[in-house]
């Protein structure tokens, strides 16, 4: 795709909010058309679907924050002049085209996108069905937008297909895909896996883990804790697995207490078999795939642990790789923990709730990344260019 200005890529987003503004009450009715096909009333899913005018505003402040950042395209990364004359400059430069499969948000519809045409890329969109008729109108807008500035509406494309058609899309695409994105669980990244072939990049599982050292303070863990689980359950940084350290003061007693909290928040409980001894009444896990699933639900694993090695090991083992955390008062602990763990983002008293562009100071996110290649966490704006290497010689030839 060619490269455009800065200032025509910036009146597509000015046109964009006032479009997005001005037809709020389609979405909106659009939306609800999705919600009634959908059936439910309640769940992950569900609370992801929806579409209201908190949620226009949002799309609205992520258009807006990305137009006032910087362009990411044609940014110095280093320059240099060897000893030879050659004068090598490493400059960011677009992707090309982005494809990004995504269930149920609508929003992502507009962050993606957003977000893939101020970096100069060309996406393609496919979302869930249970988002059809919001996701129809969203693309609209952007081709609403986009042919106001003279620009080709194939910038941003909304792709409708079922699942053999994706299949033999990621196969065989019209033109060569630059980046895909699978946002969603462990069965949408094993299909896109399985059939692209163009580079994946992995979004969007959770299955966090929180670990209460011996040194935490109880009342930080317990308000950690249940703003991680309860939140937004339908987040991928929610909090899953709760590991307290049995050397922790009145372990038992502070047991009880978490599991108290959690029933009082309407949290079912799974406990393992260390845990049960002391809560007895407690479902206990079924079996070790508990350990690896992401729940997107209203229940939390709440195991016991020797110490912060065990800790580490065990999260190291199970987790997504999205987030973890540890509550102690011993900073040394604390960075053993975050150096050790291997998560995108680890924290230290303080909620996984916080990996989200937003919260992070990167703005609007196209997903975050569990990857290590070639980013891990939110995946902002700047993070959807590579570089590219400007040489210039003057009848330079290696010998």
């Amino acid at each position: 795709m060619k490269l455009i200005n800065t200032n025509t890529k910036n009146n597509v987003l000015k046109f964009m909010i006032n479009i997005l503004d001005k037809r709020r009450a389609e979405i909106i009715k659009a939306n609800k058309d999705d919600l009634e096909a959908f059936g439910e009333t309640e769940g992950a899913m569900y609370d992801r679907l929806i579409v209201d005018n908190k949620k226009v505003d949002g799309m609205i402040q992520s258009v807006r924050e990305v137009m006032e950042q910087e362009d990411p395209v044609g940014q110095t990364i280093s320059h240099r002049v060897l000893e030879s004359g050659l004068d090598i400059t490493n400059r960011t430069a677009p992707f090309g085209t982005i494809m990004i499969i995504y269930e149920s948000r609508p929003d992502v519809t507009i962050e993606a996108a957003v977000l893939a045409f101020k970096a100069n890329n060309k996406i393609y969109l496919k979302g869930g069905k249970e988002a059809n008729f919001s996701n129809k109108i969203l693309v609209a807008c952007w081709h609403e937008a986009l042919k106001e500035n003279g620009l080709d509406l194939n910038w941003i494309e909304l792709l409708q297909l079922d699942r053999t058609q994706t299949q033999e899309f990621l196969k065989n695409p019209p033109e060569k895909l630059d980046l895909i994105v699978p946002r969603g669980g462990e069965r949408l990244i094993a299909f896109v896996k399985q059939h692209a072939t163009g580079a994946v990049l992995v979004s969007g599982r959770g299955n966090n883990f929180l670990y209460v050292s011996k040194n935490a303070d109880v009342e930080v863990a317990k308000r950690v804790i249940l703003n991680a689980k309860i939140d937004k359950i339908s987040g991928c940084n929610a909090l899953d697995k709760v590991l307290v350290d049995k050397n922790l003061p009145n372990y038992e007693d502070q047991l009880k207490e978490l599991e108290n909290l959690m029933k009082k928040n309407n949290v079912e409980i799974l406990v393992d078999e260390e845990a049960a001894k002391v809560l007895g009444e407690a479902t206990k896990i079924p079996n070790e795939e508990t350990w690896y699933e992401e729940f997107l639900a209203m229940k939390m694993v709440i195991g016991s642990v020797e110490n912060l090695d065990e800790a580490i090991e065990k999260i190291n083992k199970y987790s997504g790789g999205h987030s973890a955390a540890i509550i102690t008062t011993e900073k040394e602990e604390a960075i053993n923990f975050m150096e050790q763990v291997d998560s995108a983002a680890v924290y230290h008293n303080a909620s996984t709730r916080f990996t989200d562009g937003g919260q992070m100071g990167v703005g609007a996110e196209l997903a975050i990344s569990t990857d290590k290649l070639h980013h891990r966490g939110p995946l902002g704006l700047k993070q959807l260019v590579t570089n590219k290497y400007y040489v210039l010689g003057e009848g330079h030839i290696r010998e």
